[in-house]
């Protein structure tokens, strides 16, 4: 099945596609934004036009892995695509453009033509540095629902202080975290972590959303969200918190 791949930004959002063994990426079109929901639309009617429910989009991240404001806006422009139930992957973008644009002024393109082609560009190389290492993996990736983490035995988590945190699957497999934010919400406590290294289950680039709750034994458990909207509250409200501590 082919990949559709996005290198978004704030007032573009380049487009490539591979062919339909993922083995090649060409570039589609420039998508000059009209709001998150008409560009959101448009990746959709892109997807029915080539016949796939896969979307890569690029990440930005600084030179040291760090997320920042646009990689935030970039993962709340995934979320519209999945309200379409359309599958979305992330791939590092550090550099892409600035690559895509060195080679754009190499061939002599002036400067007027490389802003409508330098994203779609850039969407390309991102592709097809995705399709080269792999490609679009076959197995289902998703966490499982309703999976339940406990502590490392002998280890507390200060919310405060700890980055990494050590939690253990109902499979007594250890899963090492980064701890992202703790916040409240409707009554609830949650805990916002990023991976430290991926696996089977979790990609390197997801965000883990668990719920505090407490076991029969009045432990903490972390909890996977079975509720979507719950799932999507807490998450907007990540946002939230996220952007205004950018800010």
């Amino acid at each position: 099945m082919r990949v559709l791949c996005l290198d978004v930004g704030e007032k573009r959002i380049g487009v490539a596609v591979s062919d339909p063994l993922s083995i090649t990426a060409q570039g589609v079109e420039t998508i000059f934004t009209k709001g998150p929901e008409r560009d959101a639309m448009r990746v959709r009617e892109l997807c029915g036009q080539y016949l796939t429910d896969r979307v890569l989009i690029g990440l930005p991240r600084t030179l040291d892995g760090v997320e920042g404001y646009q990689a935030q806006r970039v993962r709340e422009f995934a979320r519209r695509l999945l309200l379409f139930d359309l599958k979305v992957r992330f791939q590092d973008e550090r550099l892409t453009t600035r690559s895509a644009t060195r080679a754009l002024i190499e061939g002599h393109m002036r400067r007027e033509k490389r802003k409508e082609v330098v994203d779609m560009l850039a969407a390309t190389l991102i592709l097809q540095t995705f399709l080269d290492a792999g490609g679009w993996p076959e197995e289902n990736t998703e966490i499982p629902r309703k999976k339940v983490y406990t502590m490392s035995e002998g280890k507390e988590f200060n919310m405060e202080q700890d980055d990494i945190v050590e939690l253990i699957d109902e499979d007594g497999k250890e899963v090492s975290f980064e701890h992202l934010m703790t916040l409240e919400h409707k009554g609830n406590t949650y805990v916002c972590l990023a991976p430290v290294e991926p696996d089977d289950e979790i990609g390197e680039d997801e965000l883990v959303i668990l719920r505090i709750d407490t076991d029969e034994d009045g432990n903490d458990a972390y909890v996977t969200i079975d509720d979507e909207e719950e799932l999507d509250d807490v998450f907007e409200k990540y946002l939230e918190i996220a952007e205004a501590d950018e800010d």
